[in-house]
């Protein structure tokens, strides 16, 4: 019969295609070309690839008695702050709102923060300014709020110090950033909810130090014992002089109350706004 022994069936013999799938016989079909695999990229937006440059903390378990977002920190003794350039604001010297990064020691992002203030606010005090600044997690839910009332860290104004409110969530008061008055040098007060003093903060009389790091001890409540400390990084003579983009690192210790550490991250955008 014609078409016997040959596959698929041919001539008038062959059975019409069934419904379903049609098979191949062995080694008929060809993969393409390993030059068409290799040129093919899929369409991805924009927001796609921007998420994929920035590595996150993998988001542990709930803790209880924890804040929710806090418990990245109940796993890391350190955390870097970055703040991100403003190329506009090395352009003109005017202020623009802050942001930053916050990082683990391993360089993955654990929370970004973003300054809500006024623009009157920001050109005419500087960097005494009343704002608030959204800390927020990977899934984009603020877990952290500072607020900071217009203030002066003068030392000329001690009635006028600045007082930074913490809150976990927004909301909610964790502790408190309290800056004391001293002639000298910087001096501020980690306090819990109930304004009970924690920890102190003690800086240097000169916050600038060129080509090396500025560092802010944080002391016990007596200041006998040093607990952890705040460092602004030398970040390079071109960045220092045209721009107050800093970076910092907070180190502290692994079983210290994660409230506690929330409230000195709150602590490191205070002295942000006053070193030089």
């Amino acid at each position: 019969m014609e078409g016997q022994g040959s596959y698929p069936p041919q001539g008038p013999s062959a059975p019409p295609h069934p419904p379903g799938p049609v098979l191949y016989a062995p080694n008929y079909y060809e993969a393409p070309p390993a030059s068409a695999v290799d040129t093919y990229v899929p369409e991805r937006s924009p927001a796609f690839y921007q998420q994929m440059q920035v590595a996150w903390m993998q988001a542990p378990a709930p803790i209880p008695n924890c804040p929710p977002g806090l418990e990245y920190l109940t796993m890391i003794d350190q955390i870097f702050v970055y703040q991100l350039f403003e190329f506009i604001e090395a352009l003109t010297g005017f202020e623009t709102k802050n942001k930053y990064e916050l990082k683990n020691s391993m360089g993955q992002r654990v929370y970004f923060a973003v300054e809500e203030s006024e623009f009157c606010n920001r050109l005419c005090c500087g960097a005494n300014r009343a704002f608030s600044i959204k800390i927020m997690d990977n899934l984009n839910q603020t877990v952290l709020n500072l607020v900071r009332p217009l203030g002066c860290h003068s030392c000329w104004c001690p009635c006028l110090h600045h007082r930074m409110e913490v809150q976990a969530p927004p909301g909610t008061i964790i502790g408190y950033v309290v800056q004391e008055w001293n002639p000298c040098i910087p001096i501020l007060s980690i306090q819990n909810e109930m304004s009970e003093t924690i920890l102190k903060i003690r800086g240097p009389c000169m916050q600038f130090s060129c080509c090396g790091d500025v560092n802010f001890k944080v002391l016990s409540k007596d200041e006998s014992t040093v607990v952890g400390k705040i460092s602004k990084k030398w970040t390079g003579l071109l960045r220092e002089f045209f721009t107050d983009a800093d970076n910092f690192g907070i180190q502290f210790p692994m079983d210290l109350d994660v409230k506690v550490k929330a409230v000195l991250i709150g602590a490191c955008i205070m002295v942000d706004f006053f070193v030089l």
